[in-house]
């Protein structure tokens, strides 16, 4: 049975026992920040479990995407060396919430492998919780299992649980006996860790919900979660013992195979590199990609090291991203967003690739030539984070290496010399945002979301960083109020600025920042005097405040756009929003086109026009979530959070201020897209009024041309072609005519070469000459005077000056161009370079050039 045909058995299998087939999620956890990657099946329904989800089925099967390569479940460096371990592989599972229990699973799992997959049940080994008298009576007594093939364990095996409280229970295990050619013994046996007997199944019954103090209370609905690897069950089915050698990996293999060069299929290198692709193409597909933090380091981590595999078999070219289109044969039927997608993650993976090139040589050829000269088996610490400081070669792929040849890294000692590197950073970069610190204890209450202005007390005043009672007309101060409408900078969006009134006394706010839970107004007294204590009337910059609001409520459409556009992998990664302008950067692998930049243009003025009524809420983060609200990576978020709703189109976490309706943003204007980072592009744009005032800008320039060119602005663009196209024209017969002038010169100038020893030596200027005409001179003149020192030059406008030297190639042992025409420069203001037969150079001072090129003879004699 090929691995297609299994996954459509195993689901056929469960829908004909009445459970809803569910297609499997993404490898990237939905708003899961305890998981880095999707490492079960169990997962997409973990909330069901937890009853905080309610499904219209109670019982499901899904063939789940998972990757095991960071975090507590990590493969990573098991791959390539064992016949079982994956970075990524497929799990079969089915599902009960509530419905089915223990004896069911059994008996469906039991059906399953020995009546629809035919496997001899006397090939099957069976285990339960030592303590789970229930599953063990079903298997011997109902099942009819022989006691033989049977084992009772303990807890490290067979129970689980979700975390140190909440839902848990016993399991019981399936596994498969290769036969007593392979070394091992049973589960449950001294011997276990063989590989005769490996597990296939594992059915977990949620049973319990454990509390604080360890107490087992029962759930009032058990539950059913299994999970089979369907790599694992495609080795049995084909009667293989290493999950390369199915059908699944051996296209992979022998594609990897093709590439690299490398004819045994069995190299450890081709099997790292036949993993790694479907975990990379898969978490691209999810929309991760390779960058320095999280998921996107964890799969800079995964391609770097299939590169280093195929570097081990001697390819130094881009490789890895050419097995894309042979997992897409294999696995596209199956998930056909991987195939959708398919364009999308060759480029990025080819993207890494041509990146990490050159680090892998470099790094490569220093860690061999330390290896080939170090004493003992470890590898200095200091050594790996020069590896890895100086040429980017991460500390896995030198632990790779050093595993390979029987050697290891001393990770201690690589902590400790990171952890320098970072205290001389910190040491390095004693810097801040320019505002001091405050020493106050205390909060501002903000009221700013609905009101513009209020009363309000000023709690503190800091003058120089140091509280005072008051200050004085003219005072640089920071102000600290009990309650405020200003909004202080946060999630990119700037601090508002305004005034702070009372009577004849005035303060004019700059800026406004968030130290903790105080409000900090940042600006100067502009009239009489401030003290503590005192009432003032707050009152925002309304204009300012709106433009900001447009602004920022435009950064949420344009997040939409960019991933309705480029796809789901774009991620925000950072912004800043002004009066003025919006910075948005994102995660990308390349420049975008200019039609996908109209089209993201495009997309949020259509919104605008829909004017779509802003509604913003407060709710539990987890309600947030269901709601499918986008939340910024490595943002902290409380248990209440504030979203804001955009119809259809926008829903995302934000504390910012935002307009009440989306037509308040007027026109939207993209002015620049370009890259900031790795895998990070910006794109600054405009709304509102400066969106019309861009486009008159635009308008007016356009007309200016028009004007200059004689013509109307909608002829003005075939005008000024016809007119480029002219001037080259031109410009094409001025270099013919300047090139028969030169010659003619050049003709006339030929005889009057002065002889140093063997040589002619030619000094002279040409009228109406460029460089080009020059060096076009110079080689023809190197023919008729052989062997032949020849500077020429020519001066353009009133003190442009150019100079070619040219030497014939059997004098240039004596002679030097680049001296030469550096002889001659220095003396015009000027200097230049190139080789010993021709170099060229400028100058800015042809009052002195007849002078410098008479000093030619004297220059040729003296060497």
């Amino acid at each position: 049975m090929t691995s297609a045909e299994l996954r459509k058995a195993f689901i056929d299998f469960f829908v004909s026992k009445q459970h809803t087939a569910v297609h499997s999620s993404p490898v990237i956890p939905h708003n899961d920040p305890t998981l880095l990657f999707t490492n079960a099946g169990m997962v997409q329904f973990k909330e069901t479990f937890l009853g905080q989800e309610v499904r219209d089925y109670n019982r499901a099967t899904t063939v789940q995407r998972c990757i095991r390569a960071g975090g507590k479940h990590n493969d990573l460096e098991n791959v390539g060396y064992t016949a079982r371990h994956h970075t990524f592989f497929e799990m079969l599972g089915n599902f009960s919430f509530g419905d089915y229990f223990k004896r069911e699973a059994i008996a469906f799992a039991w059906e399953f492998l020995t009546k629809e997959l035919k496997l001899p049940e006397e090939k099957l080994w069976v285990t339960v919780f030592e303590e789970d008298q229930e599953a063990e009576d079903i298997w011997l007594k109902e099942m009819g299992v022989s006691a033989e093939r049977f084992s009772r364990c303990g807890a490290k095996d067979n129970f689980w649980q979700m975390g140190d409280t909440g839902p848990c229970g016993p399991c019981s295990e399936i596994f498969y006996d290769h036969g007593g050619d392979v070394a091992g013994g049973p589960p449950g046996s001294p011997d276990e860790d063989g590989d005769r007997y490996i597990e296939i199944w594992n059915l977990v019954f949620m049973q319990f919900d454990r509390s604080a103090d360890g107490t087992l209370n029962p759930l009032p609905k058990p539950s059913v979660d299994t999970g089979m690897g369907l790599e694992r069950l495609a080795a049995v089915l084909q009667g293989v013992h290493n999950n390369y050698d199915i059908d699944l990996f051996q296209a992979l293999v022998k594609k990897a195979s093709e590439l690299t060069g490398e004819k045994d299929l069995t190299n450890n290198s081709l099997r790292v590199i036949s993993d790694h692709i479907r975990s990379c193409a898969f978490t691209v597909v999810d929309g991760v990609l390779p960058s320095n933090e999280g998921r996107g380091y964890v799969l800079r981590r995964i391609i770097r090291r299939a590169i280093r595999h195929g570097y081990k078999l001697g390819q130094t070219q881009p490789f890895f991203h050419q097995l894309v289109g042979t997992l897409v044969e294999q696995m596209g039927e199956a998930y056909p967003e991987l195939k959708s997608a398919q364009a999308e993650v060759e480029r990025a993976l080819k993207l890494e690739e041509e990146r990490f090139a050159e680090t892998l040589e470099n790094g490569m050829k220093l860690l061999e030539e330390y290896i080939s000269g170090m004493e003992g088996s470890v590898i200095d610490g200091d050594m790996a984070f020069k590896l890895y400081d100086t040429y980017g070669f991460p500390l896995d792929l030198t632990a790779d290496v050093a595993r390979e040849k029987n050697l290891t890294v001393d990770e201690a000692g690589f902590g400790k010399a990171m952890e320098a590197q970072r205290e001389r950073a910190r040491s390095a970069s004693n810097f801040g945002s320019g505002k001091e610190r405050i020493d106050f204890d205390g909060e501002t209450q903000f009221i700013g979301y609905d009101r513009d202005e209020a009363d309000a007390n000023i709690q503190a005043i800091f003058v120089d960083g140091k509280s005072v009672d008051e200050a004085k007309e003219g005072t640089q101060a920071v102000v600290i109020l009990d309650q405020t409408p200003f909004y202080a900078e946060s999630g990119g969006q700037s601090g508002d600025c305004g005034s702070l009134t009372e009577g004849m006394h005035s303060f004019h706010v700059d800026d406004t920042q968030k130290q903790g839970s105080l409000f900090l107004h940042y600006g100067k007294v502009c009239a009489g005097d401030l003290k503590v204590g005192q009432s003032v009337h707050a009152k925002i910059d309304i204009d300012n405040r709106r433009d900001c609001e447009r602004n920022h409520s435009a950064t949420h459409l344009l997040h939409s756009a960019l991933r309705a556009v480029l796809g789901t992998h774009v991620g925000q990664k950072g912004s800043l929003v002004k009066a003025d302008r919006l910075r948005f950067d994102f995660s990308h692998f390349e420049p975008i086109a200019a039609e996908q930049l109209r089209e993201i243009e495009r997309l949020v003025n259509l919104e605008i026009m829909n004017n779509t009524p802003v509604t913003i809420s407060e709710m539990a983060i987890e309600d947030a979530k269901a709601r499918g609200a986008m939340a910024l990576f490595g943002e902290k978020y409380g248990d209440t959070v504030r979203v804001v709703d955009m119809g259809d189109f926008s829903v995302e976490l934000c504390g910012g201020t935002h307009v009440n309706s989306i037509g308040d943003i007027g026109p939207f204007r993209i002015l620049s897209e370009s890259g900031i980072a790795s895998g990070v592009r910006r794109i600054e744009a405009i709304t509102g009024t400066a969106a019309w005032q861009a486009l008159y800008a635009q308008e007016d320039a356009l007309s200016e041309v028009a004007a200059i060119v004689k013509s109307d602005s909608s002829q003005a663009v075939n005008k000024v072609a016809q007119l480029s196209t002219d001037f080259k024209a031109l410009e094409k017969e001025l270099a013919q005519i300047k090139a028969k002038m030169a010659a003619s010169q050049g003709d006339d100038l030929a005889s009057s070469a002065v002889k140093v020893g063997d040589v002619n030596v030619l000094a002279a200027k040409l009228e109406g000459a460029d460089r080009n005409v020059l060096r076009d001179t110079i080689d023809k003149l190197k023919d008729k005077l052989e062997p032949a020192v020849i500077v020429l030059a020519a001066v353009e406008g009133d003190d442009k000056i150019s100079l070619v030297a040219g030497v014939s190639k059997s004098a240039t042992k004596t002679f030097k161009a680049g001296e030469l025409v550096n002889h001659v420069a220095q003396q015009v203001g000027g200097k230049g370079g190139g080789r010993p037969d021709m170099a060229q150079a400028g100058g800015n001072d042809p009052s002195k050039l007849d002078e410098a090129l008479a000093s030619v003879t004297d220059w040729a004699k003296s060497k």
